[in-house]
């Protein structure tokens, strides 16, 4: 790659891109290796003998406690790393107690539920003298066992992440860097030679302003990408690289969640786990975890099959909230912090290369996310222990990070895992719900039941590909001419549709508390915690104009985690990075395909500082 810019330069042994449970795996196990117990190298740095390796690991967040998301896991990978491990000490961590599967009934009449689901809860309504339901939700009598996390931790990543990586600096083996995003990796005759850092000091654009600072050249015989599944240097390597034949990203959600503090009078206990479907629409699952100290995280994921195109993470989650049986749990509970984040449901079939001359991949954004069990954070743990296996071998025998080299130790232990056995098992989990929510159901508890041999077919294709224009969706429910008039009104006041077209379905009004029920843009203020430095350029931008002039969706408006992209008067979407929180939902959520590559969309979604401001996410 050629840069005009003169960038200043820095060698190193290991680079790391991103601190979430993967690289944490992988520095872990790493760390405990590099040293003998006089604190003397045991792997010595091949670019500077007889110093310990120097390992580097670049975070785009501002602290390495800003990962979002609430946790349920089987946590076997970590405990591995950690075999004497106790709960209490890691800050809101509990074993896994009671597990339930809620199946919620619509309790206000306005989900668009199939004909089969209206056909149930109608029968679980008339038959609810003599089944167990509470509060307009069923409580399944059975969990299978595929979904037990019996034995697990629940956990809050931010903390989990902020304790993880206060070992890993208290040992000195490693430097982590938050607050220091990667824009590229620098590709060398197809292979990886290091990364480059964010240029400061630009305008908006990405040009040179006041006080530009070039980013640094950071080189090092091996590249480790732990960027999740939406960063920048893991979508740079599928760009440049491909996936493998057979393999798609073409399955997504988005995850958004609450922390509150729970009313005084809670009956639920830590370690409580509660799974929900059916509401507030079909294809849209939720989730509760009940933290030490009266404390919850809660939300729901909102799914690339969801046909919706005026879906809305955060008004779906406050009527979820609200549904009869889990209100008599939260009312009176306050918000603590607020997250969102985009999940890879494609899981193994999402795998890119793994493996390349001076790189390897770990983590989610690398296939790992069990599609099946709904996890991912223990698999994403056991990929970067596996990497790092692999390179104290290499360094042992003094092997160079080729791709055959990391094929031999890293992948190899990789395909004899654990990990890549259930993987294979759930590959194909999910493919029912590309039929309908009916299908997916069914097609996800036979894949369970028969360990991986029977499935649902179905064929998963981009959003672009699927989902219809407002009109169409809402054919007989809403007219044509309203759907424009409500369009032209909210884009000349910059707002999503999404609530105005839910109100004009039925859907009621949220009932503000100032406490829990709060608005989206108060949820920013007191839950979020958002901040973008200034000096670097926005990470989200439109390079098809005309695509978003001729987009009848806007999609990447509605789905818009924190009101970051709102519509022109015109309908041109518009990128506010001070209100970003990272969750990557535009680079999915997008109506119009990229006019070079149909398998990409409309939206670049870059590298990128900031975001979200809270450790207990």
């Amino acid at each position: 790659m050629t840069d005009p810019i003169d960038r200043p330069q820095m060698e190193a042994d290991i680079v790391c891109v991103g601190f979430g449970p993967a690289s944490g795996g992988f520095l872990t196990t790493l760390a405990a290796a590099a040293l003998n117990p006089d604190g003397t190298p045991a792997l010595e740095s091949p670019s500077i003998p007889g110093m310990p390796l120097q390992v580097m690991c670049y975070e785009r967040a501002d602290d390495i406690g800003f990962g979002v998301s609430g946790i349920v896991t089987n946590a076997k990978a970590i405990r591995e790393s950690f075999p004497d491990l106790d709960p209490a000490a890691i800050p809101m961590a509990a074993p896994v107690g009671e597990e339930k599967i809620l199946y919620l009934l619509d309790p206000v009449g306005a989900s668009r539920r199939p004909l089969m689901m209206r056909v149930a809860d109608r029968a679980i309504r008339a038959a609810s003298h003599l089944i167990d339901v509470k509060d307009d939700a069923l409580e399944l009598p059975w969990t299978p066992a595929f979904l037990h996390k019996h034995g697990g931790l629940v956990l809050s990543m931010g903390q989990f992440t902020q304790w993880v990586g206060s070992n890993l600096m208290a040992t000195g083996a490693v430097q982590i860097w938050p607050g220091s995003p990667v824009a590229e990796a620098i590709i060398e005759n197809r292979g990886v030679a290091g990364v480059r850092l964010m240029d400061q000091g630009t305008n908006k654009d990405g040009s040179p302003g006041d006080g530009f600072m070039p980013g640094m050249d950071v080189r090092a015989p091996l590249t480790v990408v732990a960027d999740g599944p939406v960063g920048a240097i893991g979508q740079q390597l599928d760009r440049e690289l491909g996936v493998p034949d057979g393999h798609h990203l073409h399955d997504w959600a988005l995850g958004m969640k609450f922390v509150v503090d729970l009313p005084a009078d809670c009956e639920l206990k830590p370690g409580t786990v509660l799974h929900t479907i059916g509401y507030p629409e079909p294809e849209i699952f939720g989730f509760l975890y009940v933290h030490p100290d009266n404390v919850a995280s809660f939300g729901i994921f909102v799914p690339s099959w969801f046909d919706n195109p005026a879906r809305t993470a955060y008004r779906y989650l406050q009527h979820w909230m609200q549904h009869p049986y889990l209100w008599r749990h939260l009312n009176g509970g306050k918000l603590r912090s607020w997250g969102a984040k985009t999940l890879q449901e494609s899981g193994r079939r999402g795998e890119p290369h793994l493996t390349g001359d001076g790189f390897a991949r770990i983590g989610e954004g690398s296939g790992s996310t069990n599609v099946l069990t709904n996890s991912g954070v223990d698999e994403a743990w056991a990929t970067g222990t596996q990497l790092a296996e692999a390179v104290i071998e290499l360094l042992k025998a003094g092997k160079p990070f080729t791709k055959e080299n990391l094929d031999a130790t890293y992948l190899k232990r990789r395909r004899a895992s654990w990990v890549e056995t259930e993987g294979r098992i759930a590959e194909k989990a999910r493919d029912g719900f590309q039929r309908g929510v009916i299908p997916g159901f069914i097609g996800t508890f036979l894949t369970g039941l028969t360990h991986g041999r029977l499935n649902l077919p179905g064929k998963p294709g981009p959003t672009h590909s699927r989902v219809p224009d407002p009109a169409t969706y809402y054919e007989g429910r809403i007219a044509p001419e309203e759907i424009a008039r409500i369009r032209k009104e909210c884009n000349a006041k910059g707002l999503a549709v999404s609530n105005a077209l839910m109100d004009a379905v039925g859907w009621p009004e949220i009932p503000f508390d100032s406490e829990l029920l709060v608005s989206h843009q108060d949820a920013l203020l007191m839950g979020g915690k958002v901040q973008a430095p200034h000096g670097y350029a926005d990470h989200v931008t439109f390079p098809f104009p005309v695509a978003c002039d001729t987009c009848a969706s806007l999609i990447c408006v509605e789905m818009c985690s924190g009101q970051a992209i709102t519509p022109s008067e015109s309908g041109r979407p518009v990128f506010d990075r001070e209100k970003c929180v990272h969750c990557g939902a535009c680079l999915w959520n997008c109506a119009k395909p990229d006019p070079q590559n149909p398998e990409l969309t409309a939206v670049s979604f870059e590298a990128g500082p900031g975001g979200f401001h809270s450790g207990e996410n």
